[in-house]
């Protein structure tokens, strides 16, 4: 045994001999190249494993607050696994109704929304065109025409993508069973998971990758759990408040306004114009206008002056236009998984691209002299 140990411990001191940096840079691209590869690969079933890790990511600090408030740690799973997903259930099963007797109406009452839309935009179009000869008339119409069309295309084919790569290839019991199972075994294992992979980490490395992970998870945790929280209580806000203004789909519209708040701002944006307009084609009675103005005026200061300071604060670090990107990339390459995965990918991302550009400003590159 200890000949086999004393063999081991040689073999060890060649291989760390004889390994360059340049051959462990490529190693370790071989195996990020391997892991894009099988993601990409793999992506038509790895929507339930990867939503039942995002939520175990976001419990974990609960669960380890139960850890120490005496629970044993599969107790403390159990519980919050049948809790989540029991609250996840019931408010599936009290909003799909209401959305959905919501959305009967709106199509029923389709037809007279844009004939009112039509019948106020006709003057305002008139006025505009008056000002204009034939021919900018026609080159404007061929423009809009042919502008509309790209960006609806492109609209399609996005959620063409993001429905056939991930939920329309999936069953339902996939993510109404498997997700929980996952939830729960990785929940439960988490700390030990986390200890077994920094037990895997370069021993001369370990320090500074645990600094970057560290800087990875406070990004993702001031995201993925302060943003998330801020989300769901503006949806609840958002959507209480447009339907008591009597909007139609003010529910739905109030849940998606809230939901793309992951965005700053472009969520609310999107939600004023849709909320707005369907207010116009509703008969752009004062009162209804006045109340969409003033949710959206209370939700705004909500969120800008108590729910992002207190909940996310400075911790995120990421630029809205880089989560746009990530989230428009991430749905056109790997669909439904992609969205999930694209806010944890562009963390990473951002978080290494400031240890570069940090390691960069203190290099000879940047100096012109000896690293410092």
């Amino acid at each position: 045994m200890d000949h086999e140990a004393e063999v081991m411990s040689v073999v060890d001191r060649r291989a760390k001999q004889s390994m360059t940096p340049g051959q462990r840079i490529r190693i370790w691209a071989f195996g990020a190249v391997a892991f894009l590869v099988m993601l990409y690969l793999l992506r038509g079933v790895l929507l339930p494993f990867v939503a039942g890790m995002a939520i175990a990511y976001f419990l974990d600090p609960l669960a380890d607050r139960l850890e120490k408030a005496g629970l044993s740690r599969i107790l403390a799973t159990t519980v919050i696994t049948l809790v989540f997903f029991s609250l996840f259930g019931v408010l599936l099963f009290l909003l799909i109704p209401v959305l959905e007797q919501q959305v009967i109406t709106f199509v029923q009452r389709l037809p007279s929304y844009v004939a009112t839309l039509n019948e106020r935009a006709r003057p305002i179009l008139l006025e505009f065109y008056s000002h204009l000869s034939a021919e900018e008339i026609e080159k404007l119409q061929n423009s809009v025409g042919a502008y509309a069309g790209t960006v609806a295309g492109w609209g399609l084919d996005l959620i063409k993508g993001v429905l056939t790569g991930g939920i329309a290839m999936l069953s339902i019991l996939s993510l109404l069973f498997i997700t929980p199972v996952v939830t729960f075994y990785l929940l439960r294992d988490w700390d030990r998971m986390v200890a077994t992979i920094d037990g895997w980490l370069p021993r001369h490395r370990a320090e500074l990758i645990r600094f970057e992970l560290k800087e990875i998870d406070r990004t993702l945790a001031g995201f993925v759990r302060g943003q998330a929280t801020v989300c769901i209580t503006l949806a609840v806000f958002y959507g209480a408040g447009l339907t008591i203004t009597g909007l139609d789909l003010g529910l739905m519209i109030g849940i998606g306004t809230g939901l793309g708040a992951f965005v700053p701002y472009v969520g609310m944006l999107i939600g004023l114009i849709a909320s707005v307009g369907l207010a116009i084609a509703q008969g752009a009675e004062w009162h209804l206008l006045g109340g969409v103005a003033v949710v959206f005026a209370i939700g705004n200061m909500l969120e800008g002056n108590f729910l992002t300071p207190k909940l996310v604060g400075d911790r995120v670090g990421l630029h809205p236009v880089w989560i746009i990107f990530s989230l428009l990339a991430g749905g056109a390459l790997f669909g439904f998984l992609g969205i999930l995965l694209a806010v944890p990918v562009a963390a990473v991302i951002g978080v290494l691209t400031r240890f570069g550009l940090d390691s960069y400003l203190k290099s000879s590159l940047y100096h012109g002299g000896e690293d410092s």
